[in-house]
C-alpha cells in the first residue's frame, strides 16, 4: 500500500474524498485511508506530518483511480487550483482519462469509460 504525505490532512480528505468519490475513513489520527469506488479493496495512506517526523518529499505516488465522469472530476480540480499533469484524453481502447497532482503532490491517474 503506497503513503504519500501532505501538508493539510483535510485538504486531502476533500480530495479523495469529494472530488474523486473514494471512501474515505481515518485509520488513526493524521492517517487518512482512501479507497477507490471501484475497487474498495485498493487502498493507499496520505499521512500527514503531524504524524510523522519526515518531509513531503520523502514519498510520491501514482495512483489510478475510475470514476463515473472523468470530464467532471477533472474540472472540478482544474477549480480547486490543482494542477492537471496531462489534459484529457480519450484512449483508442474507450478509455478516458486525465491526470490530475493531488493536495499531497501524487500524481492520480484519473478514467473512466467513454
Amino acid at each position: 500500500m503506497p503513503n504519500v504525505v501532505t501538508e493539510d490532512i483535510e485538504e486531502s480528505r476533500s480530495f479523495y474524498g469529494d472530488s474523486l468519490g473514494m471512501g474515505v475513513r481515518m485509520d488513526e489520527p493524521g492517517f487518512l485511508m482512501p479507497a477507490s469506488p471501484s475497487n474498495p479493496t485498493a487502498q493507499m495512506t496520505v499521512v500527514s506530518p503531524a504524524a510523522e517526523s519526515w518531509g513531503p518529499d520523502t514519498c510520491r505516488t501514482a495512483m489510478a483511480v475510475e470514476v463515473e465522469d472523468v470530464d467532471a472530476v477533472c474540472a472540478a480540480a482544474q477549480r480547486r487550483g490543482l494542477r492537471v499533469v496531462s489534459p484529457l484524453t480519450t484512449e483508442a481502447w474507450g478509455i478516458r482519462r486525465c491526470f490530475v497532482q493531488a493536495p499531497d503532490g501524487s500524481v492520480i491517474n484519473i478514467n473512466s469509460r467513454a
